[in-house]
This record gives C-alpha cells, structure tokens and sequence, in this order.
C-alpha cells in the first residue's frame, strides 16, 4: 500500500471522527495547549495564539443562549475542527474534481430511435433483433451513465466520498475512467498528504515535536515541544536538559 492510499483511507475512516470531534469541548490535554498554558501564566506565550483564543471564546460566546432561557443550550463548536473540515473536504473536492475532468470517460451515448416504418425491406424478426439491439444499447448507457463509480460534479461532495474515489484511481481499481498519469498520481499524493496532516493535527492521533521560538527561561537553550497521540505535551531544554509539563518543572 503506498503513502498516498494510507493517507486516503486514513481521511476516510476518521472523517467521522471530526465531527464529533467538533461538537466536543476543547480538549486542555491536546498537543500545545497545555505548554502553551504554563507559558502564559509565565508572561511567554505567544501573543498571536493568545489573540486568537480570545477571539474564539467570544464567538463560541456569542453561540450559546442566554443561560437564564429554558431549555438545552447549545453544544459550542470547535472552530479549529470546523475550520479544518472545510479546508480539507474543499482540497479533496478540487482535485477530484480536476482528475475527473481529465481521466474520466463521458457517459455512451444512447442510441438514436429509429421507427421500422422506416426500413420497408426489414422482415419482422430483422425488426425484433434491431429493437433489441436497440433496447440493449439504451440499458448500457443508462448503466454507464448511473455508475456509482463515476465522479459527480453536483449530489454527493464530501470529503470521505472524494477521498475513496481518489484512492480507487491511486490503487488502478475499474471504473469509467482511464489510468492516472504520474503526474495526476503525484498531485494526488500531495493533496492526500496536506489533507491527511490536517485531520491528524485536528484529531491529535499523530505524535509531533516542535521548537518553541521562546528560549528556556533558565539557560536560554532551544526547547522542543513533545506531544500528540492523546499526550500531555512536554517541552525539554536542549541546553541545560530541564524537562517542563503543564504543572512546571517535572525533571532537570
């Protein structure tokens, strides 16, 4: 299986995932926030990260009803989750889209009508063989043209059926369509990958590691930043060897 059908399939499966993931509240463990958190009680986090947070908590505010009205409030969404739906269901979609105007076969045409009146020298079984043809013709092009393996441009556009009909041109499988070239498998790669990154980050199913731009308060040493796959992230000091978690020092 190659890189390019791991990141489909891996779309696919866990774009369910994401939306229940964006009616959840937000997760405090999730890679960053937790770091980003014990860097802010220390005056260090980054003012664009803070910026943006504080504009999420109004809107996710200005989402839920007056608290004294009856009834259930509404679940806040998770803009970050939402956000990421949209870009990578958008991707997907496009280059569908893109490959299916280059690789896709257009539907057979039907066959003509044609009256028997108009050939006085047919006998009547010559008649019944050309209706039947006919008839048979009429049935294969309606087939062809309700395919369920043909890209649509109207109906059913998401991002989980998008990624599976690219996976079914990636992987050779038939269908109304010819072979990818390996420049259309390479662009198709390259979406996947973006596509597959996004819903991995958006999730925290995948273990990452960044450095902070800010030094170690204590030697000025570069510090990367462990976490992903449901992990507290904690941060180590490359310098002096100290080791941070939400709750401060852990290690030094």
């Amino acid at each position: 299986m190659t890189s390019t059908s791991t990141h489909l399939r891996s779309i696919a499966l866990h774009w369910s995932d994401l939306h229940e993931a964006a009616g959840q509240p937000t997760q405090l463990g999730a890679f960053g926030l937790g770091l980003r958190g014990y860097l802010a009680r220390l005056d260090q986090a980054d003012a664009e990260q803070l910026e943006y947070e504080a504009h999420q908590a109004a809107h996710l505010r200005s989402l839920e009803r007056d608290p004294m009205q009856l009834g259930d409030r509404p679940t806040p969404v998770r803009l970050h989750i939402l956000d990421t739906m949209r870009a990578v269901e958008a991707a997907l979609v496009h280059c569908a889209d893109d490959i299916a105007h280059a690789a896709q076969r257009a539907p057979i045409a039907g066959p003509t009508a044609r009256r028997t009146a108009t050939h006085p020298y047919l006998t009547q079984r010559e008649a019944d063989i050309a209706a039947a043809d006919r008839a048979r013709r009429q049935q294969l092009a309606h087939a062809d043209l309700a395919d369920p393996r043909r890209w649509r441009y109207t109906g059913r556009r998401t991002a989980s059926h998008a990624a599976l009909w690219l996976l079914a041109r990636v992987e050779r499988a038939p269908g109304p369509c010819r072979r990818i070239t390996d420049d259309e498998e390479t662009r198709i790669g390259t979406v996947a990958a973006g596509a597959a990154a996004r819903v991995e980050r958006a999730l925290d199913i995948a273990a990452q590691q960044r450095t902070l731009a800010t030094p170690c308060p204590g030697c000025g040493g570069a510090v990367d930043v462990h976490g992903g796959e449901g992990r507290t992230p904690v941060a180590h000091c490359t310098g002096c060897g100290k080791i941070w978690a939400e709750s401060g020092v852990i290690a030094a």
